[in-house]
């Protein structure tokens, strides 16, 4: 062989490698980011930086983002979620930094902290309502998961239970307690399978609601021997399609009636896809990892016992087999989930589903944003769907949202969630 074709069959023999390691290379990262979407998150990303904290002004100087610059009233987690504060209303800002109103710190030391992340949440038990509540146990097929029963100020058979979204626990939902215990209704804010309160599945992965919707047929399950007789459903985000999971597969969706959704993922294709195309990742990547979550072979790479059926999580597709009353809240400036599915989904079924845009509001946002066009919304429905129970408080006595006041000063620890 000549020097020529010596040093063309190594440079093909190079090529042929190079190829290889660049698709292994690939498949790495894809196996990668399909686990990612399916376990529950062990550590938190801080990317808020803490530039300034004065506690005598109640300030406290952020990095901007476009979460922080956003107005409202907010949730920032810090020092490894050891330590929270609440933070209000944008007072300044400029190109990097954002002035916000300090309005407490429930625990840890603030002026200590240099990064935190950014929340929904506001209320961390059904403590900081200053409403009775007990601690309950819903019998699940994976064991029993802990629940808060919030009861109504009159005595009512009517219930609303709230499921939150991926990646947080049940105080998510503390935030829609307001408006319906002031319909009469109980509240049940629920654990689910794999958050972190209620027993883990065998996997340990999420299944995206394709399973999860188990717990809370469960849940409705205990309701009824509660002496519920109408219930509405209520959930956010990965929630939201749990709960849809649920009144199109579960033998008790007849019992439900009404659903609220707020940023919820009605179709979860194309909600990766956006997802991946804000984090840069190659489309073919990108559909590999989905490929894999969807193979009754390669789910087991990610660690999941059971592939994700990802066409029958599409209830824009399923619109047709929707027969409860639903609202859906969904901001155009989610920047997670967009609105275009719960838009699609109202467009597909308007005769069932009625949808409230919102715009600027942030993913799971929306009350923080605006509570009291967030609980205006919820009362007017639960009014039109004649979902207030008889014992409820008059909406026209309660048409302003209630400003929580300080359960304690700045610096001063607090109950744990």
């Amino acid at each position: 062989m000549t020097s020529g074709r010596r040093w063309a069959a190594r440079a093909t023999a190079l090529a042929v490698v190079a190829a290889g390691a660049s698709l292994l290379g690939a498949a790495a990262v894809a196996v990668a980011v399909a686990r990612n979407v399916v376990t529950p998150p062990r550590r938190r990303t801080y990317d808020i930086e803490i530039l300034g904290v004065d506690l005598a002004s109640h300030t406290v100087l952020l990095s901007r983002t476009a979460d922080t610059v956003v107005n409202g009233r907010y949730s920032m987690w810090f020092d490894g979620d050891r330590g929270h504060a609440r933070v209000g209303e944008v007072l300044e800002s400029d190109e990097r930094s954002v002035l916000r109103r300090l309005d407490s710190v429930q625990r840890g030391d603030l002026q200590r902290a240099s990064h935190g992340r950014w929340a929904g949440w506001w209320f961390l038990t059904p403590a900081d309502l200053s409403v009775p509540f007990s601690d309950v146990g819903i019998e699940t097929p994976v064991g029993v998961a802990p629940a808060w029963h919030i009861p109504p100020a009159a005595d009512s058979d009517d219930w609303m239970i709230a499921v939150h979204g991926r990646g947080v626990t049940r105080a998510e939902g503390l935030r829609a307690v307001e408006v319906f215990r002031e319909a009469g209704h109980h509240c049940l804010l629920i654990s689910y399978r794999n958050d972190g309160d209620a027993p883990a599945s065998h996997d340990g992965r999420y299944a995206l609601g394709d399973e999860e919707w188990r717990d809370v047929h469960a849940a409705i399950t205990y309701v009824r021997e509660h002496g519920a007789q109408r219930i509405v459903l209520m959930g956010w985000s990965m929630g939201g399609a749990t709960v849809l999971q649920c009144i199109t597969r579960s033998p008790l969706a007849a019992h439900v009636n009404g659903v609220v959704l707020e940023s919820p993922v009605v179709d979860w294709i194309s909600v990766l896809r956006f997802q991946a195309a804000e984090t840069g990742l190659p489309p073919a990547v990108r559909d590999a990892a989905l490929a894999m979550l969807s193979s009754e072979r390669a789910a087991r790479w990610v660690g999941l016992a059971q592939p994700i059926d990802f066409e029958r999580l599409d209830i824009v597709a399923r619109a047709a087999e929707l027969s409860i009353p639903m609202l859906l809240l969904h901001s155009d400036d989610d920047g997670y989930v967009p609105s275009d599915g719960s838009v699609a989904l109202a467009a597909a079924r308007p005769d069932v589903v009625r949808i409230e845009r919102f715009t600027v509001a942030r993913h799971t946002k929306l009350w923080n944003f605006d509570p009291d066009r967030w609980n205006r919304a919820i009362r007017v429905w639960l009014d039109e769907q004649g979902l207030r129970s008889p014992h409820g408080t008059s909406a026209t006595t309660t048409g302003r949202t209630a400003r929580p006041s300080r359960p304690r000063a700045i610096g001063s620890p607090s109950a744990t969630s």
